[in-house]
């Protein structure tokens, strides 16, 4: 283990953990309107068990709160890990001014939930918790997707797969898309 690595494992043990939408028991709580399975956007996704109305509340994010200087490094650690595997890099979620929700956990499988310029489901806070919350009608066996809102400054990092007509090929929040077509069609 990395002297960072025994660095970190000691500083989460000496402060007590606050995970967001465990039980008492530290369970997670069953989501029936999803399911997980190979996704031809990314590796697996998050997909519809069954029709899923409008408005409706698909699935909690779930996580450990953690303070926003403790959120950087991880988010740091998560990137450069993911450049030695294929798995997703960054599970982090803004809840305020103080703190993020990590949420890279196996038991978190809102994790796989994958991104699409053109999105299903949009994650909502509500009252200091992350929902997906679905954006219309969504039909049995649909791939459950979100706007990653991915900064424009970051952009070549972040090649997107979703596929829909409206993709310019990178994972950018949708108020960046214009410019980044923009930059695109002044550098080819």
């Amino acid at each position: 283990m990395s002297r960072m690595a025994k660095k970190k494992n000691k500083a989460a043990k000496s402060k007590k953990q606050k995970f967001i939408g465990l039980d008492s028991d530290g369970n997670p709580p069953e989501f029936p309107y999803v399911l997980t399975t190979s996704s031809s956007i990314h590796n697996r996704g998050l997909f519809a068990a069954k029709d899923i109305p409008q408005d409706a509340y698909i699935i909690q994010y779930l996580g450990e709160k953690v303070s926003k200087t403790d959120a950087t490094q991880i988010g740091l650690d998560q990137l450069e890990s993911s450049q030695f595997t294929n798995e997703g890099s960054v599970y982090l979620f803004d809840l305020d001014e103080k703190h993020d929700l990590d949420g890279n956990f196996d038991w978190n499988i809102a994790r796989l939930a994958n991104h699409s310029c053109n999105p299903n489901c949009e994650a909502q806070d509500i009252e200091g918790e992350i929902w997906f919350v679905a954006l219309c009608d969504i039909r049995e066996d649909d791939e459950l997707t979100f706007d990653y809102g991915y900064a424009l400054e970051h952009w070549k990092e972040h090649p997107c797969r979703c596929g829909s007509r409206s993709c310019i090929g990178y994972i950018v929040r949708a108020d960046d898309r214009k410019q980044l077509k923009r930059i695109l069609k002044a550098s080819a």
